[in-house]
């Protein structure tokens, strides 16, 4: 049986979610009827201290959704050149909302209240307008790593001095509320929109939410509609979500650890170059050019270990909830024989 660390999207229901994914009430949610769709959501806002959320396919579209609702066409969105709206999503912001990105060259993918001031665009009819600033937290590429509060909270008055919106990508954002001894609550006050995983370290099988105000949801609604979002009985998925939000929050301590525990082991082999800095569930490592990244993950699956290269010198490895205590153990004994 493979050891599978190349996302934190590859876990099973465990029995207890299956059991409430079976038991849950459902209804047809485009009239707003699922009662297990209306529920999550409410937990969702309550707990962000938002007014209104929406339960989404995937975090791909609630960051799409939130960018399309933030910005009109031939606007510019502010992000750090390694962000998952830019990276990862198929070109989505120019394709459906016809705006322009600017890439900042963040830290590990976290950019600073200074660099987004001076990429703010003047009003000048030459240059597109910038609208929308987009933070991810955690950041995929930076290794996991978590953006310091207080650095959030200086882009946000840049924001808010300068009228543009504020998105966050927080597909793995618990991972980094745990982290940080932080609390959705702080997030809630800052961000006009924030887009949460359900499907990543919480380990539902599908599903996404995108927060925010009650017209902002209301604007979202209609764009989901729009790009074929709209789902009907999927209150079976959303009692995924509420049982993981209830249940899968404070576990996320123990992806961390063990994160720690393998990433030490491979940053003590020759051919490694570096690790980055560990502060969640993900680890990020680059090769000497004893071995390619590519070739080293073909030695680690022959050996039952599924990871992921990013590129032709750094691999990804990611905790999760499938993840047991023996199977890290195996790990970091295969790692020290290479």
């Amino acid at each position: 049986m493979f050891i599978d660390f190349r996302s934190d999207t590859v876990t099973k229901p465990t029995p207890l979610m299956l059991e409430a994914m079976m038991n849950a009430k459902v209804g047809d949610d485009v009239f707003g009827e699922d009662p297990s769709i209306n529920e999550l959501e409410s937990i969702a806002s309550n707990m962000f201290g938002m007014e209104s959320a929406l339960f989404c396919p995937s975090g791909t579209m609630t960051n799409q959704i939130a960018i399309k609702g933030h910005t009109q066409p031939g606007d510019e969105v502010i992000c750090d050149e390694t962000a998952h709206v830019y990276q990862y999503e198929g070109g989505g912001i120019a394709f459906n909302s016809g705006a322009s990105v600017k890439l900042l060259p963040g830290d590990l993918g976290r950019i600073t209240a200074e660099q987004i001031l001076s990429a703010i665009n003047p009003d000048d009819v030459h240059k597109p307008h910038s609208s929308l600033v987009c933070l991810e937290n955690t950041s995929n590429r930076g290794g996991g790593s978590c953006y310091d509060f207080e650095a959030i909270k200086k882009i946000y008055t840049v924001c808010k001095e300068l009228n543009l919106k504020l998105h966050l990508d927080g597909a793995r954002l618990f991972n980094a509320l745990v982290a940080k001894n932080e609390t959705p609550l702080q997030y809630g006050e800052l961000f006009d929109s924030i887009s949460v995983c359900l499907s990543k370290s919480l380990g539902c099988p599908v599903g996404s939410l995108l927060l925010g105000k009650k017209e902002f949801i209301k604007k979202a609604r209609r764009i989901r509609k729009v790009f074929g979002g709209g789902m009907r009985q999927a209150g079976f998925l959303a009692a995924a979500g509420i049982y993981a939000l209830h249940n899968h929050v404070n576990r996320l301590t123990e992806d961390h650890c063990h994160a720690k525990q393998i990433a030490e082991a491979i940053s003590k082999k020759e051919f490694v170059q570096k690790v980055l800095p560990v502060e969640t569930n993900i680890i990020i490592f680059e090769l000497n050019n004893s071995i390619s990244a590519p070739a080293l993950v073909a030695k680690l699956k022959g050996q039952d270990i599924l990871g992921y290269a990013i590129s032709p010198n750094r691999v990804r490895l990611v905790l999760h909830l499938d993840i047991k205590k023996e199977m890290v153990e195996k790990t970091i004994t295969i790692i020290k024989s290479l």
